[in-house]
C-alpha cells in the first residue's frame, strides 16, 4: 500500500474526517536520521498527524509546523508540513532507548514525558498564528486531542501509530483525525464516541490489512460516510546547497571570516531529513563577499 491520505465527511457532514497510511514516510524518517524504535514511533506518528493536519491547509503557500518541547529523553521534535501533504521531521535525540511499556508496547510517553506542544500555522498573514497547550500524555495523539479541544475549541479524536518489524524497520504506520462540526447533534456525538471507545488501534487495524478507508468505515460506516478524495503523502525536504549557503551567509562576516581562517571546508547539516552540505574554503570567502555587501 502507497502512503496517502483520505477525506471526507458522515452524518450529514456533521463529522469531518482524514486518515492515512504513512508507513514509507515514517521509515525514510528513521533511515535518514538513523532513529531508535521508540524515536522511531514518536516522530512516525508527529509525522502522520503533520501531513494530515497540513493537508487541511487551504492555500498552496501554507505551512504548518509541529513542535514539541519535552523533558523526556528524546528531547523534543519538529515537523513542517505544506498543503500537498509533504512532510519532514527529526527528533532531538534519535538514539534514545527505553524498556517497553506495562504493555510491551514502544513507551512514547516516557520517552516525552511533560512539556509544551505548539502548532504554528504560517497562512501568508504577517505574523504566524500560534497555539500551545501543554502535554497531557507524552503519547502525542492524546496531546493533539487535547490541543485542538483547547486551543482550536474542536471536539476530535486523533489516534496514530506506528508498529515496528523486529529488524527495527517500519512494518506499518497511520493514523486519523475525526473532528465534530459546531452543528452536530447529541445523538451524533454519542454514536461517535460509542465508536471510538470500541475500536482497537490503529496499528491493529493495519495488521489485519486494513486500507484507511476501511478504518474509517469501521468508525463511520454506520453514520453516512462520504469519501471525497485522497492525496498522496511523502517525507519530502526542500532543503538545497544554495539554501543552506543563504543560511551560513546570515551568520554574519565574522563568523564565516573564522571559518576562512580555520583553512577547511566545512559541512553543514540540514536537521529535517540529516542531508550533509560541503563549502570549500573559496564558496566560504564568496560567501564573504556577499555577506558585505
Amino acid at each position: 500500500m502507497k502512503d496517502y491520505i483520505v477525506r471526507g465527511t458522515a452524518a450529514n457532514d456533521e463529522i469531518r474526517f482524514f486518515a492515512a497510511y504513512t508507513k514509507d514516510v515514517a521509515e525514510e524518517a528513521r533511515q535518514r536520521h538513523n532513529t531508535s524504535p521508540v524515536a522511531t514511533a514518536a516522530l512516525g506518528r508527529l509525522l502522520t498527524a503533520g501531513a494530515m493536519m497540513g493537508s487541511m491547509c487551504k492555500n498552496d503557500s501554507d505551512v504548518l509546523t509541529l513542535q514539541i518541547q519535552c523533558s523526556g529523553p528524546i528531547g523534543g521534535l519538529t515537523v513542517t508540513a505544506d498543503s500537498k501533504a509533504n512532510v519532514k521531521g527529526y527528533v532531538n535525540h534519535p538514539d534514545v532507548m527505553l524498556p517497553p511499556s506495562k504493555e510491551g508496547k514502544l513507551d512514547v510517553g516516557k520517552a516525552v514525558d511533560l512539556g509544551v506542544l505548539t502548532v504554528i500555522k504560517d497562512i501568508g498573514l504577517k505574523e504566524p498564528y500560534s497555539g500551545q497547550t501543554h502535554l497531557v500524555s507524552g503519547e502525542i495523539a492524546e496531546d493533539l486531542t487535547y490541543y485542538f479541544a483547547a486551543s482550536e475549541q474542536i471536539p476530535t479524536s486523533v489516534a496514530l501509530g506506528v508498529l515496528m518489524n523486529k529488524d527495527n524497520t517500519v512494518r506499518h504506520a497511520g493514523g486519523f483525525i475525526i473532528q465534530l462540526m459546531p452543528f452536530a447533534s447529541e445523538e451524533t456525538i454519542s454514536a461517535l464516541e460509542k465508536k471510538i471507545a470500541e475500536f482497537r488501534s490503529v496499528t491493529s487495524c493495519l495488521e489485519d490489512g486494513h486500507t484507511p478507508e476501511e478504518m474509517m468505515e469501521l468508525l463511520l460506516g454506520d453514520l453516512g460516510m462520504k469519501i471525497y478524495g485522497t492525496m498522496p503523502t511523502k517525507f519530502s525536504c526542500n532543503c538545497s546547497k544554495e539554501r543552506v549557503k543563504r543560511a551560513v551567509i546570515s551568520v554574519g562576516k565574522e563568523e564565516i571570516q573564522s571559518m576562512i581562517d580555520d583553512g577547511k571546508p566545512i559541512q553543514v547539516n540540514c536537521h529535517f531529513c540529516n542531508t550533509s552540505y560541503e563549502y570549500t574554503v573559496d564558496e566560504l570567502k564568496e560567501m564573504l563577499a556577499q555577506a558585505a555587501r
